[in-house]
C-alpha cells in the first residue's frame, strides 16, 4: 500500500473549492496524469456517482472507475477500482483565512502480482502528489472571485 498527502492553501472557499472537485470529470483540469475523466451516471453529483478515469503515469496508460463513496461539505472521497490497483482520494477542505486548506491523500494498493511493484510506485506516485498539488493549486485559483 502507498499513501501520499498533500496540504495546501487556495483563494476560494471551501463550499467553491468542494462544490468544483466533487466533479470528478475536472481532474482532467487539475490531475496532470489524467487524460480523460468521463461521468458514467446522469443526474446531479450524488454519493453513487462514477467516472471512468484513463491516466497515463510514467507512460503506463491505466483506467479505472471511480465511485464517490463520500460527499461531504468538507470531505470528498473517491474510489477508483480495476484488476490491478485501488486507489482511495481522500480530499478534505476546511476554512482558512478566506480561503481554503486542502488536503489531498491517495491511498494506492495494488492487487495481485502488481503487489510487486509497490516501491517502484511509492516513487512515481510522490513526484505525481507534487505535480497535482501545483495543478490543483493553479485550477482552484482560479475559481476565487
Amino acid at each position: 500500500m502507498t499513501t501520499v498527502r498533500r496540504t495546501f492553501t487556495v483563494s476560494p472557499t471551501p463550499d467553491v473549492v468542494i462544490d468544483y472537485l466533487k466533479e470528478f470529470s475536472h481532474a482532467e483540469e487539475w490531475d496532470p496524469g489524467t487524460q480523460r475523466c468521463t461521468r458514467l451516471d446522469q443526474g446531479p453529483v450524488r454519493r453513487g456517482s462514477t467516472w471512468r478515469n484513463e491516466s497515463k503515469i510514467a507512460g503506463i496508460s491505466t483506467e479505472l472507475t471511480y465511485e464517490l463513496t463520500e460527499l461531504g461539505t468538507d470531505r470528498l472521497v473517491f474510489v477508483g477500482r480495476n484488476e490491478t490497483a485501488t486507489s482511495t482520494d481522500t480530499i478534505t477542505v476546511v476554512p482558512r483565512g478566506g480561503g481554503s486548506e486542502v488536503t489531498y491523500e491517495a491511498v494506492i494498493t495494488m492487487n495481485g502480482a502488481a503487489k510487486l511493484t509497490a516501491p517502484a510506485v511509492k516513487l512515481v506516485f510522490e513526484k505525481v502528489a507534487n505535480d497535482t498539488e501545483k495543478q490543483m493549486t493553479e485550477v482552484l485559483d482560479r475559481l476565487a472571485v
